[in-house]
């Protein structure tokens, strides 16, 4: 005798049931695991940062945080100064004065007198794509070196050179107060300066007799290579000098960052 079932195909039910129960287990462990990885590559960081978009963000960012820094420094370097004015002995006082006699030729104190102001610049985008253009059909040792598009950290180190040789009392470099310790070094499409980046054009400004200035930024090797590309037609990488009557150059107030070598054992 032959049944019927009245309450439809059941006999299905069991098995879609036992897939349900395991692959909702397996599907939620795979998503944790998966965010769990995310959340380790991230170190608690954005994998899709949308903080620096541009170069202009990433100029903005890193002097941002910069500032910081040296915001708390000069905290508490006034600090250390308060405390300190309470200890006087005749080795503290000699130490003193030997400090303020030093300030200025190290460049702690501001400097204002006749100078020069000089600004480099990258060579035109357009002139620097029809170079890429050109070296395409031409062999290696006839094409035009590129990087003499674009303005390096020597470039601006012979400048700065060239106005200490002239007798440059002091140098800027975009408002900054260069000293001995001072670092100048490219990092990526920017120039760090101080461990703060900065981007072109590079102004330079310096305090001191414009005549030995002149003659020294004339008759420097270096210099006088880079602006033999400003005047070359196919390059024309900027370079702007002016003589200024009124150059102000701030005290250095920033961190004082010393390097050192270390000898090889």
């Amino acid at each position: 005798m032959t049944g019927t079932h009245t309450g439809g195909p059941t006999g299905h039910r069991p098995g879609r049931s036992l897939a349900w129960r395991i692959g909702t287990p397996v599907v939620a462990i795979l998503s944790g695991s998966l965010f769990v990885v995310s959340a380790t590559n991230s170190d608690g960081t954005d994998l899709r940062p949308g903080r620096y978009t541009d170069l202009a963000g990433l100029v903005e960012g890193e002097a941002a945080d910069y500032q910081s820094v040296e915001d708390r420094f000069n905290a508490l370097s006034e600090e250390v100064d308060r405390l300190g004015a309470n200890v006087s002995d005749e080795n503290v006082d000699r130490a003193r004065a030997e400090v303020e006699e030093l300030n200025d030729p190290a460049g702690f104190t501001p400097r204002t007198g006749p100078g020069v102001k000089i600004t480099l610049a990258d060579g035109p985008e357009d002139l620097l794509e029809e170079a890429a253009s050109r070296n395409r059909d031409l062999p290696p040792e006839e094409r035009l070196n590129l990087n003499r598009f674009v303005v390096h950290q020597q470039d601006i180190q012979a400048v700065v050179n060239a106005l200490w040789t002239g007798g440059a009392t002091a140098v800027t470099i975009a408002g900054q107060r260069v000293i001995s310790t001072t670092g100048i070094k490219c990092k990526g499409p920017v120039v760090q300066l101080a461990g703060v980046p900065y981007p072109q054009p590079y102004v330079i400004e310096a305090v001191g007799d414009q005549s030995s200035l002149l003659a020294s930024i004339d008759t420097d090797e270096l210099v006088s290579r880079y602006r033999s590309d400003s005047d070359n037609a196919e390059i024309r990488i900027g370079w702007s000098l002016e003589e200024a009557d009124q150059i102000k150059a701030p005290a250095y107030d920033a961190v004082l960052d010393l390097q050192y070598a270390r000898p090889l054992r």
